[in-house]
């Protein structure tokens, strides 16, 4: 099943990293870039390696670099830890060949953080060591200089399609900065759910069982995911005992639903 929760982590807190892991989200995300600040990024690298080298499980880790720090990414990967990249402000396919050449392997995920990067987010989807992208909405907010909702709906849809038609799972949903605000979490992540959105990442534990509460299918939307599967398992048109028609074409939701690929 695709994951639908991730915690981010400042890199330069050791402390929390196995808390982060305990927290219920299915990624822990160890940033070294922007939770850091400049003086502590150093120990930061030192601290996320020596933790990725004693872990023995746990949820899925990713680490988020800085831009252009080959140094970290080289680190990362001689730990010999089973992570993925977070690689931020991702512009365009070509930023993520030295990252790929020195990471063979390990699953990306490109951060589009600026109009430049939606525009070319097609090509970046397409890069064969692309495992996924996401939206840096506080960046990209601040190059378009909006933050009405139409704006930010139409990034996330338009990351979407890219996503989808590079068949990717779709992208998670970013970071809600207000941290004590969970009815403002609950509703927006609803509405990125409406649109097609696959799960969200938190800077916060409390954000993590609203995330997960969203994103978990009701009881309704299993019951019918179910019966579709049942209905069309030798293809064709089928009709559910609802009255319902359904097709293939339905097959896909009713897979999502269920976590199936």
């Amino acid at each position: 099943m695709n994951p639908v929760s991730a915690l981010y982590v400042p890199g330069d807190r050791p402390d929390r990293f196995d808390k982060a892991a305990a927290s219920g989200a299915d990624v822990v995300i160890l940033d070294l870039e922007d939770a850091v600040a400049g003086d502590a990024k150093a120990a930061a690298l030192d601290h996320v390696t020596a933790w990725l080298r004693g872990r023995t499980g746990g949820p899925a880790v990713q680490v988020r670099v800085n831009p252009g720090a080959d140094h970290e990414i080289r680190a990362v990967r001689a730990t010999g830890a089973r992570v993925g990249l977070r690689i931020p402000k991702v512009e365009a396919p070509e930023d993520l060949g030295a990252v790929a050449s020195l990471a063979p392997g390990l699953p990306l995920t490109a951060l589009i953080e600026s109009a430049r990067g939606l525009e070319h987010a097609a090509a970046i989807a397409a890069h064969p060591a692309v495992a996924a992208l996401a939206l840096g909405e506080a960046d990209l907010a601040g190059d378009l200089g909006s933050t009405a909702d139409a704006v930010l709906d139409h990034a996330r849809i338009r990351l979407l399609v890219a996503a989808r038609a590079a068949d990717l799972p779709a992208p998670m949903l970013s970071a809600y900065p207000r941290i004590q605000d969970l009815d403002g979490l609950r509703a927006d992540t609803e509405r990125g759910r409406a649109l097609g959105l696959r799960g969200r990442t938190a800077v916060h534990p409390k954000q993590i069982p609203v995330i997960r509460e969203v994103f978990a299918p009701t009881p309704e939307e299993t019951a019918w995911a179910e019966a579709v599967l049942a209905a069309l398992e030798h293809g064709g048109v089928a009709t559910l005992p609802s009255g319902e028609m359904v097709d293939p074409a339905m097959l896909g939701r009713a897979r999502a639903i269920l976590g199936i690929r």
